[in-house]
């Protein structure tokens, strides 16, 4: 089964990194003429590697473990990390076989990774997962010159992080632009897989702006991407970092092709933040949002699958302040298009806590025009407590659409927060298959607000046969289109 995979080795915790500014680096040419018996066309990558390989280090994570949790190895064990890894294991107990007290602190390596040097005085670039839960980290560059690290900042989302040694004139790397970088491009990666300290590889650009549910849109290439990569730089022909090597997709955890990198863009401005502050700032505006597919956007009028789908709001957050409602998608913000429902998160993130700023949405068919005041994203967001469905009641009738509905009184649209809808009381089979429930309350049909279940019946009764309809229906917190297809009433 497919699975992405933060470049960690096993029981290892392994590592990738970032890069920062500096002068100009040779740009490696492809080599030609006689000088190329057999190879003419094919870039030459010496001198790139030359100039930017001093500045990419390895990096060693540590955690200090009590002795009777740390992981008991045989010999051969220990000798195969150090002579295929690079790793030293120490033993789990002193000389002459006697056991250490019991709990007391063990210094355990948890992993192996890379990174570069973004300054001359010492700040590192690497990946969050590569420094999460180390109790020491340490660098060390490529005259072999080690550095205990200190965590200056890591921020999970972006999964950046970056550390500072204690050293001064370090070689560092030059920065490009992740925006301008091309599918077919030539790019090339310097790290430690496996602990195999300047290691480059190389392959092309394959596509951009790859989302893997993760808040960067990542950079897919083929080079070769393993277990101690992460956090190492992505650099392009003109011998700039463009990237971050973060992740792989695999099926079996080692490299198969595909390999992702943060965009640099993303990486410098998130680094920026941890070096002022520690700690990253993001906008919010309060929503839970889905993905909007090409046959929901035809059912609704909406013409091309864009936006990002509300299907819950934060009560008292921004969005609810600004009029936001569930079933609202989100098609603009900031004067920026949401063509996916990934990028809203990205968009709203880069936008300072306290601005005003404009957000358009799609509601019953129309586009309208909200003002947000968009808030600050904390860590500690509160937990929602999922809404109870009421308790059917009789006297309902089925429709084309397969369900019997029921109206709702006052008591239960204030318990569920809608202002209006229809209890689905019983449903077809058919209609079972389409994704409705019973207890599931339908607000909306084909863009109109649904008040009651004589409504619902006398719109459900014009549908034509077939033709996907789409109903916004309430579940517990959330709220979602369905869409079903209206059949002839089963007597």
């Amino acid at each position: 089964m497919e699975f992405f995979v933060n470049t960690r080795l096993a029981a290892l915790v392994i590592c990738l990194g970032l890069v920062a500014p500096v002068g100009p680096i040779a740009v490696a040419a492809p080599v030609t003429g006689a000088n190329c018996p057999g190879s003419c066309g094919l870039p030459d990558f010496t001198g790139l590697v030359a100039k930017v390989g001093p500045s990419v280090v390895n990096i060693r994570t540590y955690k200090t473990v009590a002795v009777d949790q740390a992981t008991q190895m045989d010999d051969q064990t220990r000798e195969f990390l150090r002579r295929f890894f690079g790793i030293p294991v120490p033993h789990t107990a002193p000389p002459g076989g006697a056991s250490a007290p019991r709990g007391e602190g063990q210094e355990q390596p948890t992993g192996v990774a890379s990174g570069f040097i973004l300054s001359a005085d010492g700040y590192v670039m690497t990946n969050a997962h590569v420094v999460d839960g180390a109790d020491e980290v340490m660098v060390t560059l490529t005259d072999k010159r080690e550095f205990k690290a200190k965590v200056i900042g890591a921020d999970k989302r972006t999964d950046i992080a970056v550390l500072k040694i204690d050293a001064k004139n370090l070689p560092t790397v030059s920065i490009g632009d992740s925006k301008q970088i091309k599918v077919g491009e030539w790019v090339v990666a310097i790290g430690s897989p496996f602990g195999l300290e300047n290691t480059v590889t190389a392959g092309i650009v394959s596509a951009k702006g790859r989302d893997t549910g993760d808040y960067s849109p990542f950079i897919q290439t083929d080079v070769a991407v393993n277990p101690g990569n992460s956090g190492g730089p992505l650099i392009n022909m003109q011998g700039q970092v463009v990237g971050i090597n973060s992740q792989i997709y695999s099926r079996t955890g080692g490299f198969m092709g595909i390999s992702f990198a943060i965009p640099i863009d993303e990486a410098i401005r998130v680094a920026h933040q941890l070096e002022t502050t520690g700690y990253v700032v993001r906008g919010k505006i309060g929503v839970a949002i889905d993905g909007v597919s090409r046959e929901l956007a035809e059912s609704i009028g909406l013409g091309k699958p864009i936006g990002a789908l509300v299907s819950s709001v934060e009560a008292g957050g921004a969005a609810a302040k600004a009029g936001v409602q569930d079933g609202d998608i989100i098609t603009n913000f900031d004067g920026k298009a949401v063509e996916r429902a990934t990028d809203l998160p990205r968009i709203v993130g880069d936008v300072k806590p306290g601005t005003r700023v404009p957000m358009q949405v799609f509601r019953l068919g129309a586009e309208r025009t909200l003002q947000v005041t968009v808030a600050a994203w904390t860590k500690d967001s509160e937990t929602a407590t999922a809404k109870p469905a009421p308790a059917p009641r009789t006297g309902a009738e089925k429709s084309p659409l397969g369900v019997a509905v029921v109206d709702l009184n006052d008591a239960q649209k204030k318990e569920l927060g809608v202002r209006s809808g229809v209890l689905i009381e019983a449903l077809l089979a058919s209609a079972g298959r389409e994704g409705l429930r019973i207890g599931d309350v339908v607000t909306v049909m084909r863009n109109v607000e649904i008040t009651s279940a004589k409504q619902f019946k006398e719109l459900a009764d014009a549908l034509p046969p077939g033709k996907a309809v789409a109903l916004l229906v309430h579940r517990g917190d959330a709220a979602k289109f369905i869409l079903v297809r209206p059949s002839p009433i089963v007597k």
